[in-house]
């Protein structure tokens, strides 16, 4: 399960302190395109302004190296952090709710100043899934800041959530006060 705090990400970013000189801009022109962005999202001020960052591009692009760089200068800050994968997630949820104790884990994933929910889009969420989602993005829409990860630009989020209704009303609440950056190019793991 993933922790909860000042002090640190959880789940994936637990251990991890990754900083933005470990980003390398020079490996594909839209880094080096979007780095003043990039660079300003780390000052945090996105989350005085509860704003959200939606990170789209293929994998391999950098979009989980930056959340959890974010996510890292967060917990720096003093800032409530919680990381964690998507599926990691609505498995709590769906556990909780199996176990009568939804409203407790849904404050898990609604009360942190930054949620960085990482790699939508990797596996369908179901219906049960996606209602899940959307209580988590609902309740933090205006109200705290989310960065999220995907592989998948909006117009193919039908294929996650259970239904364009329900993907069109979680874009429309994410996109509403957003960055959005689209990282292309090819994986950076796969680098000569």
């Amino acid at each position: 399960m993933p922790s909860l705090g000042k002090a640190g990400c959880g789940s994936a970013g637990a251990y991890e302190q990754p900083t933005i000189d470990q980003f390398n801009f020079d490996h594909h022109p839209s880094r080096k395109k979007q780095k003043a962005v990039i660079l300003g999202m780390i000052d945090l001020e996105f989350i005085h302004r509860k704003m959200d960052i939606i990170l789209i591009g293929n994998p391999g692009v950098g979009k989980s190296l930056l959340a959890k760089t974010i996510a890292y200068a967060s917990t720096q800050a003093g800032i409530k952090t919680l990381f964690t994968s998507a599926m990691d997630m609505i498995n709590q949820l769906v556990a909780a709710q199996e176990n009568n104790t939804l409203l407790s884990k849904l404050k898990t994933y609604q009360n942190p100043d930054l949620l960085v929910c990482d790699e939508i889009g990797y596996l369908p969420l179901g219906q049960q899934g996606s209602n899940l989602f959307f209580q988590v993005i609902s309740a933090r829409h205006e109200q705290k800041s989310t960065i999220i990860t995907t592989n998948l630009p909006f117009a193919q989020w039908g294929t996650i959530f259970d239904s364009t209704t329900v993907a069109t009303a979680i874009a429309d609440r994410l996109v509403y006060n957003s960055e959005i950056l689209v990282m292309e190019g090819k994986s950076y793991r796969k680098r000569a």
